[in-house]
């Protein structure tokens, strides 16, 4: 429904980047959901020029069926928000501890004052948890991990993977100018909370891609204690860039190899998309999407 609806929204709007302000995404995450409809329907849906978007004629055949019925939908949707008072449950979304903290808390105060009669249980767990298997109404997770069989609904803008280091650390150490010298430096490692490898850190620099297996002293899952790690000068430590924006702004660390960390496709939520999307979980969708649009809009 979302792959759908961001179809549709951008042959009406003619192009990808007014569609992506009015429904609140990045377009490069806009771009992504319509490959992966496309993909899915094993067709081309859009031609794209440097000004507009134009359907295919396949796509065209889409839209025309699609379209009506999304109306039918949004009407209904429409008519049950009319009764969000009486709207109740529980939602309960799998969510790794980075993106509960980055995506959806702060959602979660607006959404509980408009829905009051929702409770909201997150289960936080930094494995790429089965959301059916788990009992949940949905997951959250980096773009990059979703599976092919969901419907992924973008929470964030796109991310960047960091690496950084303290001034203390590189006075006594240098500063890596490639990925490569990392090996050749004091790392903080973390492992893979699924299979239990070490993680290894990726760099992109001008299509060349660089995956580097670093070593040093410490490996922890736990951002607070890799923190504390870079802080005092321990080593170099890979992190989303919001985990480490405190430490950044207060001068308790540099970021290195800048160059080489482009961004990626940001928080998404999840669900299967062989499932009907519960009442609870659509009230969560629509709430947000309707935030993001507002600051979209200011």
């Amino acid at each position: 429904m979302a792959e759908l609806g961001a179809f549709v929204a951008i042959v009406e709007h003619g192009n990808f980047a007014r569609a992506a302000g009015w429904l609140g995404v990045s377009p490069s995450a806009l771009s992504q959901t319509i490959q992966r409809l496309e993909a899915r329907l094993g067709q081309r849906l859009l031609n794209r020029t440097t000004r507009t978007t134009r359907p295919t004629e396949a796509g065209q055949q889409l839209y025309e069926r699609v379209r009506p019925a999304l109306e039918e939908i949004s009407a209904a949707q429409a008519q049950l928000l009319e009764q969000q008072d009486e709207l109740g449950g529980r939602l309960r979304i799998n969510a790794s501890r980075a993106g509960a903290a980055y995506a959806l808390a702060p959602h979660l105060a607006s959404f509980a004052e408009t829905y009051p009669g929702i409770e909201v249980e997150i289960v936080v767990s930094d494995r790429l948890e089965n959301v059916v298997a788990s009992e949940c109404d949905a997951g959250l997770r980096l773009g990059e991990s979703l599976e092919q069989d969901m419907v992924g609904v973008p929470m964030s803008e796109p991310l960047r993977w960091i690496a950084v280091a303290s001034p203390l650390y590189l006075a006594r150490a240098g500063t890596p100018e490639h990925p490569a010298a990392l090996k050749e430096h004091t790392c903080i490692n973390m492992r893979w909370p699924s299979g239990g490898h070490l993680f290894h850190w990726e760099f992109e620099c001008e299509g060349q891609s660089v995956r580097v297996a670093v070593t040093g002293p410490l490996c922890t899952n736990d951002v607070a204690t890799r923190l504390r790690a870079v802080k005092d000068g321990l080593g170099i430590g890979y992190f989303l860039e919001p985990e480490v924006r405190g430490l950044l702004s207060a001068g308790d660390a540099v970021e290195v190899l800048a160059s080489w960390c482009p961004r990626e496709p940001g928080f998404y939520l999840y669900y299967p998309g062989n499932r009907l999307v519960t009442p609870q979980l659509r009230a969560f969708l629509d709430h947000v999407m309707a935030r993001r649009r507002k600051v979209v809009a200011t």
